[in-house]
């Protein structure tokens, strides 16, 4: 999650098209060799999940603060080469494809530029900084036949996949509400992060980072606080929303809420930032649900993402661990019928149909089922989810996170922060597959 971005303005796509077409071929037993767009902390922890599979390789990485390529090479040895611009990452023929960890603002560039210069790419979530750029992402891969896989890794857990199996079955009957959370409260948590002794105009590369960016003075809390500022990020929504999103797309076989109302406020962490501390939202969907989303940054409780699936059957709980509760109902009317005239009350309780749903001590005994809990072992959800993009790269066959799936996820975060910054709902037009105007 943590950045690079170009040194210079105006690239020229067609020229990187001419530079790299189609990249070299990969056959199931070739290593595929990496380079890095962005080297912080979240892409350190994409380092070690990639090299955790097998057949692959890191060779050239590119930031725009010398520290973390430096710090790289610490770990990864010299010969991962270090590039002054990603443009030198992407024109690279023995690079076959590339991991955007990037600010948001600078992800559609890089992708699309990726894309035409032949290589595949993973990108951290969001995949967008604006609903608009999916498209441009979409008709790029569209074009190129080249692959892209969004970084919610989530979903590729054993978590997710048993959770879209028991929705499925109807083990929930028919779902109609979701709550889901993500929760801190800690300043690192609030991405008020420690800032390197070192950073200085020697060692950030300010213009980089900035690209498209308002221009502005050197300002370090802006760069390595980046998530914090509105310039740069969608805030709460596109780093944590879409995690949500894309896990209740995955089960729910849902494409995009039609409609969205949001409010957000920064009421705590005031210090380095302009975007909410907490959020609310609501989303309604086409095929028959709700979502309610919310995150603060002021308590903890459901810390690091808690799901609901509220069914008419029965309730899956996912917060370190998956938890199915079925629904036990009674239907009881005492407290009605006891104001009928008591000839009338007599009658209905003679009813067979009532002393079938509202007299359970009169029916056959049975065993009921009781709350289920199920804990994910194994490898951490990253690692499966690069082995699904390295599993791509050499079939050709795109995994189900791709560029419309990551359209739709980040869509969903700028429709709840178009909606806090209005203060109006806001609805999704299917037919143009953005946020209608």
């Amino acid at each position: 999650m943590d950045f690079t971005r170009r040194g210079f303005l105006g690239t020229n796509a067609a020229g990187l098209a001419m530079v790299q077409t189609a990249g070299r071929r990969t056959g199931p037993n070739d290593r595929i060799n990496f380079g890095f767009i962005g080297a912080g902390a979240r892409a350190h922890e994409l380092m070690r999940a990639l090299l955790a599979n097998p057949g692959v390789q890191i060779t050239a990485v590119v930031d725009a603060y010398s520290g973390r390529t430096k710090r790289t090479q610490e770990n990864l040895g010299t010969g991962v080469r270090v590039m002054r611009d990603y443009r030198e990452v992407i024109g690279d023929a023995s690079i076959d494809a590339v991991v955007v960890a990037t600010p948001d603002h600078w992800h559609k560039t890089i992708v699309v530029d990726a894309l035409r210069a032949g290589k595949d790419v993973y990108c951290e979530k969001p995949l967008t900084f604006r609903s608009s750029e999916g498209l441009e992402i979409i008709a790029a891969a569209k074009e190129t036949g080249k692959l892209v896989q969004v970084g919610s890794q989530g979903m590729s857990g054993a978590t997710g996949a048993k959770t879209k199996e028991m929705v499925k079955s109807g083990k929930l009957g028919k779902v109609t509400i979701i709550r889901a959370a993500y929760n801190r409260n800690t300043a690192s948590g609030a991405w008020i992060y420690p800032i390197p002794p070192d950073a200085g105009p020697s060692t950030v590369n300010w213009d980089m980072f900035l690209g498209s960016a308002p221009k502005r003075a050197y300002d370090p809390a802006r760069f390595f606080r980046w998530r914090c500022y509105q310039d740069y990020s969608g805030g709460i929504a596109t780093d944590l929303f879409v995690h949500l999103c894309t896990l209740i797309h995955y089960v729910m076989d849902a494409k995009m809420p039609s409609k969205v109302i949001a409010l957000g406020e920064l009421y705590r962490w005031k210090e380095s930032r302009d975007v909410p501390d907490t959020l609310n939202a609501v989303l309604e969907y086409p095929e028959g649900f709700v979502v309610n989303l919310s995150s603060t940054f002021n308590n903890q409780s459901s810390a690091e993402g808690s799901f609901q699936f509220l069914g008419t059957e029965g309730t899956l709980n996912i917060a370190n661990g998956l938890e199915f509760t079925p629904e036990s109902v009674v239907e009881d009317n005492r407290w009605i019928v006891e104001s009928w005239p008591r000839a009338l009350e007599a009658a209905y309780w003679q009813d067979p149909k009532v002393r079938q749903s509202e007299m359970p001590g009169l029916r056959k005994p049975k065993i009921s089922e009781s709350s289920v809990r199920f804990r994910e072992q194994g490898q951490e959800a990253t690692i499966v989810h690069f082995a699904n993009f390295l599993e791509s790269i050499r079939t050709r066959k795109p995994y189900w996170q791709d560029a419309v799936a990551g359209h739709h996820a980040a869509s969903c975060a700028h429709m709840v922060n178009q909606s806090v910054r209005t203060g109006k709902l806001v609805e999704w037009d299917f037919h143009r597959d953005d946020i209608k105007a």
